[in-house]
């Protein structure tokens, strides 16, 4: 029986394995693939606090060791579902079942791929999925942003403060955010739009070097060389396993506030995938350490 099971094990997981490690509670740690998440997808991290700059792969090593030098279990295992009975709450893995008196999810979620040959070799090369984590290292250069909501619109606005061009490729016939950012954009000189158009292939070896883009109405394919490539086409929370435990929103988010409180008892939530408006590195650790304490008062009072 474990105090405290941690499902994730990126800066939010992680954070709250070291919280409550340090109020003296046992702790088991489950991730499924890599330890750090998202952040493992930036090669420079230079906007969290006391890290003047650091790649995210780097800060999730510092991250494991802090938390395996206090004495957390860890476990490789895929959760695929949690169910609470009578004050005890079952962890099933797809290797075995773990008991905790309380949870707390931090999964995370994806930011949704182009699914193109390269994406994923040119990853930190090029492309990128962050303009406030990767943004400044294009300043100067020529970009584009792949996406027309608002997460996409508003990295173009960022993205044109510093970069020499930003274009927009959008691939439906408006961009889909809101009037204003769009208005926005619309009066700056070093933004164009490209509307239904979809990337059909990016180019480059062991660097970005341009895109293929392709016109949907006329099916006519050119070439667009750049220096990087946002893609802002959305994230996908991964808590599948835990639709019949907590509340999702239409996104897939668990709702949960600034306390990181499911409407479950025993069970919390932080980073990622909690409904937020902010998804930073920064975020993330917070909320792993109020989910933690929560936790934490949650086991001591019901003792």
């Amino acid at each position: 029986m474990y105090d405290i099971i941690v499902v994730g094990a990126g800066p939010a997981g992680m954070t709250a394995a070291l919280y409550a490690l340090r109020a003296d509670k046992k702790v088991l740690l489950i991730e499924k693939e890599t330890f750090g998440g998202q952040i493992t997808y930036s090669p420079k991290v230079e906007n969290y606090p006391s890290v003047m700059q650091a790649s995210g792969n780097e800060i999730a090593e510092m991250m494991l060791d802090q938390v395996m030098s206090h004495g957390v279990d860890i476990e490789m295992a895929h959760v695929r579902h949690i169910e609470t009975n009578e004050g005890v709450i079952t962890v099933q893995t797809d290797r075995e079942a773990y008991e905790a008196k309380a949870v707390i999810i931090a999964a995370g979620s994806r930011h949704r791929h182009l699914g193109l040959p390269n994406e994923e070799k040119l990853i930190g090369e090029g492309i990128s999925y962050c303009a406030v984590c990767d943004g400044a290292f294009y300043a100067g250069k020529t970009v584009a942003v792949i996406g027309g909501g608002n997460t996409a619109l508003q990295e173009a606005v960022m993205l044109s403060e510093y970069c020499k061009h930003v274009y927009v490729i959008q691939n439906l016939a408006a961009m889909t955010g809101e009037g204003r950012l769009v208005q926005k954009l619309s009066k700056k000189d070093n933004v164009s739009f490209i509307f239904n158009t979809v990337v059909a292939e990016l180019r480059g070896e062991n660097k970005l070097q341009s895109i293929a883009i392709k016109d949907t109405v006329t099916n006519v394919t050119s070439d667009l060389v750049i220096d990087g490539v946002f893609v802002a086409i959305g994230q996908q929370p991964e808590n599948g396993p835990f639709s019949s435990l907590v509340s999702l929103n239409e996104y897939g988010y668990i709702v949960a506030g600034e306390d990181c409180m499911t409407q479950t008892r025993g069970v919390f939530v932080a980073g990622d995938c909690r409904t937020k408006a902010i998804r930073q590195i920064t975020t993330a650790t917070a909320d792993g350490a109020v989910a933690a304490l929560a936790a934490c008062r949650y086991i001591d009072n019901e003792a």
